[in-house]
């Protein structure tokens, strides 16, 4: 163990712990201890504090509080314990603390310092703390295996080419990059930017702040996840650290010879089992038991940093490498391609465009054969005078045989067109179908991106995802207007096929619903049942994907489920289910019933797209959506309310839904299905507006969506008693649910 290290980490608590206390005082003086604070737009006060302590910091009043209570964490100088390696462990929870503290305090101070999006914008750079929509829609990737990990880098390499290498290498393995602090006068983020790096959660690569005090937001990040994915409760601070040592895979990439804030930082992110890992020589720490090799590990060269980090980790990531001139990873599918860098672009309204994949008998393939109908990419300036951009219309055909490929599988390989497509670096692509839209930058034209590598990305991609069920699998790209044509209106007919074979299936017509427990490995007892009218609460998967996800990794978390015997059709009760769910759930799980939120109501994992909950006082069911970020009736955020509901726990009352779901006749049915629908935010009702109609009118009360609050109507259950009684909503003629 370095004492050097600890010895500068502890002094770097110390000055963190201090600039927290002065700050918090000055802040009082300012605006009094009965201020509100916290991180705008989340439900989980100030994380790192609230996880590990328990503590729900509120008001400014709270932090001086937990000053207080951390100031004993802090070891004494002059004692025989200051290089205990317990005590250096507490003394970066406090600098983590402090830092969490320093930057809630900013936000009173400099309310507009930080850009409240996804991405930089409107002249601001830094992004501060995830919200709860953006943790939301990425924290799930981080425990379903699409983000394997996070690198927090601090400072910046004097090489700043080197850097970049180290930042792509990072996102072609799909690691998220939290960005902070400065090294050399210079941000590196900033530095990024000037070489026209796309910076945000949407390319994962995050600025989160100026200083390494906002570190606090990568591992407050982190804590989150555990508390709300994970089933930890605010106060379990060694679960907590576990949780993430053992499914939240990050670690530090340090540049530069380290501040004493830097290194006090260092010991806190220990504690999650966060190794750092160096460019400058520094003696070395290793010390079985909190992190799972080596904490910091030093004087490891720029091109060697990533393999260093990913080793000293323990993370293992497989990548297929494609034969293409421009990068591919998930970590490049947010990446747009803006006006003054587009090449190409194709369909979205600007030209015909279409995407299709069909089955066909083996004879009539020629598998890995990918041809181009038209003029191809280098062509265009032979055929254009102008410049850039150029547009086209295309047409994607996709040919698949397979022993095991079933027509029903089509649309459901088809869909993935735009992940694989996306992962490409400078290609942007939208929608699917007759809707589709694609666009190529410059960077990718001049690295030599041409359709043919479009259709190798297709072909290697989904013969890798999809190899049990695909054995053969032919490309063919049409870039003339009449060939397009033909093909969207081939297209069009096997579209109004697959819609027609999708309404048709129904519950009572299926033997076999299907389960997914891909996300059991953070919310151990939780079991999703998919059925042909309710589709898994994460919106990606209907009973189809199930079936086809069974088909092609039998061994996987899709896995079929007899239905048995029905023992109650209304509340869902099924003999095979309730077998099902207590054996996946380990006993957990005594029984479920699939249509009702009050008896037996289906486990959430955290990953839902809504939360349906009952409002007593109205008598009434209503339904809130993750991009939400106001109260709801229920006095709570819906991050408060996924809390209560994750974690793989039956809550009655409570239930995490698919927005598709609440127009399946199957919703809620046991409690009387949309009826009981009293209130949902307006531009949910808005995105399901004309499905909702449908659904009215077929239980005769088309007037119905009128009659639904939203945020403009009402906000608390008093309000929304007074409008059904105005509106005279069927609520009014149910039975009571409690």
């Amino acid at each position: 163990m370095s004492k050097i290290v600890c010895e500068l980490g502890i002094k770097g608590s110390y000055l963190l712990f201090e600039r927290a206390l002065e700050e918090y005082e000055q802040a009082v003086k300012t605006f009094g201890k009965e201020k509100p604070i916290g991180f705008p737009n989340t439900a989980y006060f100030l994380p790192i504090i609230y996880a590990i302590l328990g503590y729900p910091v509120k008001k400014l009043g709270d932090c001086g509080e937990v000053l207080e209570e951390i100031k004993k964490l802090l070891p004494k100088e002059t004692s025989s314990e200051f290089f205990y390696w317990g005590k250096a462990l507490d003394a970066g929870l406090v600098a983590l603390f402090s830092e969490e503290i320093i930057e809630a305090i900013r936000y009173l101070k400099q309310p507009d310092f930080y850009c409240y999006s996804e991405d930089p914008g409107e002249g601001k750079l830094w992004l501060g703390a995830a919200d709860d929509v953006v943790f939301r829609k990425r924290g799930v990737e981080f425990v379903d295996g699409t983000a394997p990990g996070f690198a927090a880098i601090l400072g910046t390499p004097g090489d700043i080419e080197g850097a970049i290498n180290i930042i792509r290498e990072l996102q072609e393995k799909n690691l998220y990059v939290f960005l902070h602090g400065t090294g050399q006068g210079v941000s590196l983020a900033e530095s990024l930017l000037q070489q026209g790096v796309q910076l945000g959660w949407s390319t994962r690569l995050v600025p989160f702040g100026p200083e390494v005090t906002s570190v606090a937001f990568a591992i407050g990040f982190a804590c989150r996840v555990a508390m709300s994915f994970g089933g930890v409760k605010p106060g379990e601070g060694p679960k907590n650290l576990l949780y993430n040592k053992n499914r939240t895979f990050a670690f530090a990439l340090s540049f530069g010879a380290p501040s004493l804030e830097v290194a006090a930082t260092a010991l806190g992110v220990f504690n999650w089992g966060c190794p750092v890992i160096t460019d400058v020589e520094l003696p070395e720490i290793n010390v079985p038991g909190v992190c799972l090799y080596e904490h910091l590990v030093s004087k490891v060269p720029l091109d060697k940093m990533v393999d260093t980090a990913l080793e000293v980790r323990g993370l293992k990531i497989t990548s297929v490498k494609l034969d293409i001139p421009v990068a591919y990873a998930a970590s490049f599918e947010g990446e747009r391609v803006r006006k003054e860098d587009l090449y190409l672009e194709c369909g979205g309204g600007r030209t015909l465009g279409v995407e299709l994949l069909v089955s066909r008998p083996l004879d009539e393939i020629e598998d890995g054969k990918i041809e181009v109908f038209g003029p191809d990419i280098p062509d265009l300036k032979k055929f254009e005078e102008k410049g850039p951009p150029y547009r086209l219309p295309l047409a994607v055909v996709v040919e698949v045989a397979g022993a095991n490929m079933q027509e029903d599988f089509e649309p459901i390989i088809e869909r993935q067109f735009h992940y694989f497509i996306n992962y490409a670096q400078g290609i942007m692509h939208v929608g699917q179908r007759n809707l589709m839209w694609l666009r190529i930058s410059k960077q990718a034209v001049e690295k030599g991106f041409t359709f043919k590598h479009l259709g190798l990305i297709l072909y290697a991609k989904i013969k890798e995802k999809f190899s049990a069920i695909v054995d053969k699998l032919q490309v063919k790209i049409y870039t003339q207007e009449s060939e397009v044509k033909n093909v969207l209106e081939q297209a069009k007919e096997v579209y109004r096929g697959r819609d027609e074979r999708l309404s048709g299936l129904v519950d009572e017509k299926v033997d076999v619903f299907y389960s997914c427990t891909l996300c059991q490995s953070f919310a151990p007892s939780h079991v999703c049942v998919i059925t042909p009218e309710r589709v898994g609460m994460c919106g990606a998967y209907n009973w189809l994907d199930g079936k086809a996800g069974y088909e092609i990794n039998p061994t996987g978390p899709n896995q079929p489920i007899p239905k048995g015997e029905c023992l109650d059709p209304v509340l869902g009760y099924f003999s095979g289910v309730n077998e099902f769910v207590k054996e996946a759930s380990r006993g957990k799980i005594e029984k479920v019933a699939l249509y009702s939120i009050m008896k037996d109501p289906m486990t959430a994992c955290g990953c839902f797209e809504c939360i349906a909950a009952v409002l007593p006082e109205v008598n009434g069911i209503m339904v809130v959506n993750r991009d939400y970020t106001g109260l709801t009736p229920t006095g709570m955020k819906f991050s408060t309310m996924a809390g209560m509901v994750g974690g793989g726990v039956q809550t009655p009352g409570f239930l995490g839904v698919a927005k598709h779901y609440i127009v399946s006749p199957k919703f809620l049915m046991a409690e009387g299905g949309i009826k009981r629908l009293v209130w949902m935010p307006k531009s949910l009702k808005e995105e399901l507006k004309d499905k909702l109609k449908i659904m009215a009118e077929k239980l005769g009360v088309p007037d119905l969506i009128e009659k639904i609050a939203d945020e403009t109507i009402a906000n608390t259950e008093e309000e929304i008693k007074k409008w059904v009684e105005r509106v005279n909503h069927p609520v009014l003629t149910l039975p009571p649910l409690m």
